[in-house]
């Protein structure tokens, strides 16, 4: 866990898994698991030599994917399997899982319900950078396996006004019926009331995971009616209140995957003898296995296939437009 990072959003963000994975623990008074905290704000590589010297089996994290080759050189030798937090799915391997959230989930199930909602002609907004790539490849894909027509893309650079000035040229050539704002949520305002100007203004607006949790999607008329998806929230109220009467505070919002990661790795040790290798396969159960954030299985990548459900802003608030399935199908 970063717990000494540099940047402080990164260090709070270490401490609340941290914080979780006790409170898991605890939970569950799981005996058969003993979890020591390494700090890779020092170093991921030497944080995880450590972990492998004192004979851990299992790492769970790193939190940053840039991390996660020097876990890996010093876990892969060792035979010791990584369950990271991360969503870069560049570093996901027969060794590495990913639990972190990925755009790429968000953006298909968005355009998917959009389509079923009427949506045609489909255009995105996204910063010039690998998130905006990313949600880029995703929802050409989607619009792909959906049916949609792609009409445009206008990017911009990430941190300045740009983004308006992006809105402004995908207003002048129009065309769209939908558009996805791949950016978070604080940003969304300013290009939705561009996009939805002189005679659009029936423009629906999508958004991704990242408006999760962000007020300014509900203080914002041009945003009244817009679609994005999530994991569901139904188990994280609870959370969030047993989390601040232990530790006082309130937890950042990835806390929830140190969380499930201690679930997961009590399901995967059920029936395991220490001294065998780790029963990394428990992780491809189709059926899947359920965390506070709801449904989750590993595809065979190693990333974290999750259950969304879609959100819709409605009058200032947040409103379920339809639940996140309660189970995988196949």
């Amino acid at each position: 866990m970063p717990l000494s990072a540099s940047d402080e959003r990164t260090s709070e963000a270490g401490q609340s898994l941290a914080n979780a994975v006790t409170m898991a623990l605890l939970d569950t008074n799981a005996d058969n698991l003993r979890i020591t905290t390494y700090d890779t704000g020092r170093g991921a590589g030497e944080a995880a030599r450590q972990a492998v010297v004192d004979g851990n089996k299992l790492i769970l994290g790193p939190l940053i994917g840039q991390n996660v080759p020097a876990v890996q050189a010093q876990a892969r030798s060792a035979g010791v399997p990584v369950v990271s937090f991360s969503n870069d799915i560049a570093v996901a391997s027969p060794d590495v899982f990913l639990m972190g959230y990925m755009p790429e989930q968000s953006v298909e199930r968005a355009v998917k319900y959009a389509r079923s909602q009427g949506s045609n002609q489909f255009a995105i907004l996204s910063p010039d950078n690998t998130y905006g790539k990313r949600a880029y490849t995703a929802f050409r894909e989607a619009l792909r396996t959906s049916g949609g027509n792609f009409v445009a893309r206008e990017t911009y650079s990430p941190g300045n006004t740009s983004i308006i000035s992006a809105a402004q040229r995908l207003r002048t050539n129009g065309g769209y019926d939908t558009v996805l704002i791949a950016d978070r949520g604080r940003r969304a305002p300013a290009p939705a009331r561009e996009l939805k100007r002189e005679g659009a203004e029936g423009t629906r607006i999508l958004g991704t995971e990242r408006w999760s949790g962000e007020a300014a999607v509900t203080r914002s008329a041009a945003l009244n009616g817009a679609l994005y998806a999530n994991v569901s929230e139904k188990r994280l109220l609870q959370f969030v209140d047993s989390y601040e009467q232990r530790f006082g505070t309130t937890p950042d919002r990835l806390a929830t995957l140190g969380y499930d990661a201690v679930l997961l790795s009590i399901r995967m040790t059920r029936d395991w003898q220490v001294g065998t290798p780790f029963p990394t396969q428990e992780l491809f159960n189709q059926g899947g296995f359920l965390g506070i954030d709801g449904p989750f299985r590993f595809d065979r990548r190693g990333v974290a296939q999750r259950a969304l459900e879609v959100r819709q802003i409605q009058n200032g608030k947040v409103l379920t437009a339809e639940a996140a399935p309660t189970s995988f199908a196949n």
